[in-house]
């Protein structure tokens, strides 16, 4: 079977260290800024940045709409901090015309952490790695956090009681930027999920 191709959004924000840590695991990837580069993947990746500039960006370079019709069909997605806002249902404090694909029933409310002074790193259990694995570190940066979360969705990890990573049938969303430590557990999770349903190139 041919390996899925990962594509990494590349409009604004962290995708660079996105798809090393996706290099680092051997898949290959490919940089995504018009509706021709999604045509030619089978999953996306939304990074970290700043999610009302990324919007506005969607919009301008054409990639909301191909984006959204791509979800609606299962596009598998894993979104990181400001990829969490753009996917989620409902953003609290965010601008009246931010765009977002409600792709997880999940509400979140921007920079619900704190500004950039109060960000943070903390060691986060993820029970899915197994009993005796090691946490993993997080680092949120003006990170949202989840003040909501439907019945559909399943909680991956907490920190402090509230959800910071989650999932929803080929959706996953993470509070913070596990693409900025030198640990590939999340991503090779996403990966592993990738395995188990036929990629773009052989069903299209």
């Amino acid at each position: 079977m041919q390996a899925p191709i990962i594509g990494v959004l590349a409009l604004q924000g962290a995708f660079e260290s996105h798809q090393q840590r996706l290099g680092e695991l051997g898949a290959p990837t490919r940089q995504i800024r018009t509706p021709a580069d999604l045509a030619a993947v089978d999953a996306l990746v939304m990074p970290g940045g700043e999610s009302t500039t990324m919007s506005k960006l969607l919009v301008t370079s054409g990639l909301f709409d191909p984006i959204a019709q791509r979800i609606s069909s299962g596009m598998p997605v894993f979104g990181t901090c400001a990829g969490m806002i753009l996917l989620s249902t409902e953003v609290l404090d965010g601008r009246p015309d931010q765009l977002s694909f409600a792709a997880i029933d999940i509400t979140v409310q921007r920079n619900g952490y704190g500004r950039q002074l109060d960000s943070f790193e903390t060691e986060i259990t993820v029970p899915s790695f197994g009993a005796d694995a090691a946490p993993f570190h997080g680092v949120f940066i003006r990170a949202p956090k989840v003040i909501r979360f439907g019945d559909g969705v399943a909680v991956v990890a907490e920190h402090d009681g509230i959800p910071v990573i989650l999932r929803q049938a080929a959706i996953t969303v993470a509070s913070f930027h596990p693409e900025l430590v030198g640990d590939h557990r999340l991503h090779a999770e996403f990966l592993n999920s990738l395995t188990r349903t036929p990629s773009h190139a052989e069903t299209s």
